[in-house]
């Protein structure tokens, strides 16, 4: 995959289908390099970082969050199939990468998870309902941490909550208190808009949240799941 011709004529990422089949959003450059800029700034990737892909590059979690961003900010990358019994040593090498909920428990039930080390290092996690241990678990070993909600319609880092290392969560399902985007919540049902965004207009997200002191916790699929 040559990350660089996507850049210039854009590329098409799927949705997570959990309403039914996913979806295919198509990116423009344009829409590309703004979603970038909105993700290296959140998560301060630079020249010096080194991005480690361990998610599929069809999905915008893997593809647009970390590795894109990457390349426009001239950091190195690796793309990787993710293996739970190997991925702690190849981290070592890296200083990002973004992490869906069934990846860090099945790193948690590792030997080598217990005496892991991510000070210096920075995990995003999404793509499913975040529970706060898998937050505490990371910080605890020094990771600063990113529990980020995005879409593939409406951007890959759009509302986020960013823990530093050592830092806890009581509750589980924070999708965040930091908003690169527009929202409105209509009958429990939050709508979205941003300058990542792929409509011109309000987007109903078909997530179920509820607001509490300035942050958004995720409650559910309107269809239940």
């Amino acid at each position: 995959m040559n990350l660089n011709v996507l850049i210039r004529k854009g590329v098409t990422v799927t949705s997570s289908g959990t309403t039914g089949e996913p979806k295919h959003v198509y990116r423009s450059p344009k829409n590309i390099h703004t979603c970038a800029d909105v993700s290296i700034k959140r998560q301060n990737i630079n020249i010096s970082s080194s991005i480690y892909t361990v998610t599929r590059m069809t999905h915008a979690g893997g593809l647009l969050l970390q590795t894109i961003p990457a390349v426009i900010a001239k950091a190195s990358y690796e793309i990787d199939t993710f293996n739970a019994w190997t991925f702690l040593d190849k981290f070592k090498e890296h200083t990002h990468t973004f992490l869906p909920p069934k990846m860090v428990e099945a790193l948690i039930k590792t030997k080598a998870f217990k005496s892991a080390d991510f000070t210096g290092q920075f995990i995003a996690l999404g793509s499913d309902k975040i529970p706060a241990r898998h937050v505490n678990v990371l910080t605890e070993r020094g990771a600063t941490v990113l529990s980020n909600w995005g879409m593939s319609e409406i951007g890959p880092c759009t509302i986020n909550k960013l823990y530093q290392p050592g830092e806890t969560e009581t509750e589980d399902n924070v999708l965040g208190n930091h908003f690169d985007c527009h929202f409105k919540i209509i009958d429990g049902v939050l709508w979205g808009n941003s300058e990542q965004s792929v409509h011109d207009d309000w987007f109903c997200t078909d997530d179920r949240v509820r607001e509490s002191k300035g942050t958004l916790y995720y409650e559910g699929r309107t269809n239940g799941a």
